[in-house]
């Protein structure tokens, strides 16, 4: 079984003088092989919360119910990772560069968050599969926007998937699933990379990193 887990960082929004906007979007996926990898990068994050999250009782945090790249701490970032550093998995991401896609964004969001998606999921060698593929995408549209990406990310894909591979394509909630948190950390590290220049919990993951775009080129 081959477990694909997606998710972004930074928004579609285009009013770049506000300080909720964006320069940057993130699209990244986190790509595991296999049930025993799988499981050890849930475990990871089950140790990271009962250890550090929730252990100190004078930390708010004790009641946080899952991992968030904006507001964990570096040090726990760090606790996590050194428990995943051996696990076999790469990251596969596409920075879109909003400023300079200014006009597609405002025509279509959807359109060009589709696109973004697909140039990621296009990095990845699919076209090797020999077993089942789990796409589990974080629940961040509403359901008509949900059957477009699905529909979309279905013909792209089919077209490179064994035919004798089957595919699934998921959308849940990141509490709903602990691989989620994983690709948001990561995520999350690689657009403070380019949105402010920050490189620390990057520089710390970044031989997981197998691909790294900026779009347009």
């Amino acid at each position: 079984m081959q477990y694909l887990y997606l998710d972004e960082s930074g928004d579609l929004g285009t009013q770049f003088q506000s300080s909720g906007t964006s320069k940057y979007l993130v699209i990244t996926v986190l790509a595991i092989e296999g049930e025993a990898a799988k499981k050890s990068v849930e475990k990871a994050i089950e140790r990271t919360m009962k250890n550090k999250l929730r252990k100190n009782p004078h930390r708010r945090s004790r009641f946080a119910t899952e991992l968030k790249g904006t507001n964990t701490e570096l040090a726990d970032k760090r606790y996590f990772y050194r428990q995943v550093a051996a696990v076999p998995f790469n990251l596969f991401a596409v920075i879109l560069d909003k400023v300079r896609y200014v006009d597609q964004l405002q025509r279509n969001k959807n359109r060009v968050y589709n696109f973004i998606t697909h140039l990621t999921l296009k990095e990845l060698p699919l076209e090797r599969a020999s077993t089942r593929i789990t796409l589990t995408i974080d629940r961040s549209k509403r359901k008509p926007a949900l059957s477009e990406l699905n529909a979309y990310l279905l013909k792209q894909l089919e077209q490179r998937i064994p035919s004798q591979v089957p595919l699934t394509i998921n959308h849940y909630d990141s509490q709903e699933s602990k691989a989620l948190q994983v690709v948001d950390l990561f995520a999350w590290g690689i657009h403070r990379k380019y949105e402010a220049k920050n490189m620390e919990w990057y520089e710390i993951f970044r031989e997981k990193l197998a691909y790294e775009m900026i779009y347009p080129p």
